[in-house]
């Protein structure tokens, strides 16, 4: 069971450029990002969706290249992560491509705890490459400060139903990573790609740059949805996105944290590695609007949400396709 709330929680969101292939390395650079939010008196920190082994370069390889990459939970990576949580007491979350028992692969995020728990989630709507299966399960559970707290992967979020099923579990705290930003939407008014030459003259010109992750194709995308998820369900959102290079796409960082309001709290938009911090007051959560709202739901007229409409796609066709969607 969870201890009684603490009245705040210390919580950070940090992005970086991963590097492809390169547990070692990036392992290194959590360490480091770690340690420099756990000084700042941080509790939980949220880094990126596949941030030990980079992401989109993923689709390119073949199968028997993501079963080299992968590890289980309880590999070395992750074991390292955990052993960073309990050197440092505090909880680290990081991504990873997972493989289990069977030899499945899985696109996966672990919450390294102090209590040297760990919680892992799997992506319920991978799309990454034909070999990574979807999760089937929604992940909360309870954390050493008294509050109960969710995992959703990326494109997870997207999904409406699975963050307020996430809620109705018990979440107060979310913790979204993502690799998104400067994606090729096939949507007219979708997200498009960050020129590269932006990126690799970010030095000399930092204003352009600021101004393409700021704009419609970064943060502006994400203010279309993320804040009402927080909002319309009363919890806290951390999101921790990649930063910069990822195979032919630029990720926009912008990695900020959320309020049950919908209020962002703090955000960075530096192209750059970076952590944000802030104090999450709990006691906005039981009177937040999107906790009435839960409790004044009608659960006896939602039967058409657990019916098939006929016309679902897997996620990874779903997320591909050019189709006009016919309801």
């Amino acid at each position: 069971m969870s201890k009684d709330p603490q009245p705040t929680l210390r919580a950070s969101a940090v992005q970086f450029e991963a590097v492809p292939d390169r547990p070692d390395l990036n392992l290194e650079t959590i360490r480091r990002l770690a340690t420099a939010a756990a000084a700042g008196g941080s509790q939980l920190i949220a880094f990126p969706e596949m941030c030990l082994i980079g992401y989109w370069h993923l689709r390119r390889q073949t199968t028997q290249r993501l079963m080299e990459l992968a590890e289980p939970v309880d590999g070395p990576s992750v074991s390292t992560i955990r052993a960073l949580a309990l050197q440092l007491e505090v909880g680290i979350g990081v991504g990873h491509l997972e493989t289990d028992s069977a030899g499945r692969l899985y696109n996966s995020y672990t919450v390294c705890l102090p209590d040297g728990k760990l919680h892992t989630h799997r992506k319920i709507h991978a799309f990454e490459h034909d070999a990574v299966d979807s999760g089937s399960e929604f992940t909360v559970f309870d954390t050493p400060w008294g509050v109960k707290a969710g995992i959703l992967i990326c494109w997870d979020n997207n999904l409406v139903e699975n963050v307020r099923a996430t809620a109705l579990l018990g979440a107060s705290v979310l913790l979204a990573p993502h690799q998104t930003g400067g994606t090729n939407s096939r949507s007219p008014q979708g997200m498009k790609p960050i020129p590269r030459e932006l990126w690799e003259k970010r030095t000399e010109d930092p204003a352009a740059i600021e101004d393409a992750f700021r704009g419609p194709h970064g943060r502006g995308w994400l203010m279309r949805w993320l804040p009402s998820r927080a909002h319309d369900n009363g919890i806290f959102i951390l999101f921790s996105n990649g930063v910069g290079r990822d195979d032919d796409e630029i990720r926009t960082g912008n990695s900020m944290i959320i309020d049950p309001y919908g209020t962002v709290i703090t955000e960075t938009w530096a192209a750059d590695e970076a952590i944000v911090t802030a104090d999450l007051d709990l006691a906005l959560i039981p009177l937040s609007t999107g906790r009435r709202w839960l409790r004044g739901r009608r659960p006896d007229l939602y039967g058409v949400l657990t019916q098939s409409q006929g016309n679902e796609l897997a996620p990874r066709a779903a997320r591909f396709s050019s189709d006009p969607v016919q309801m």
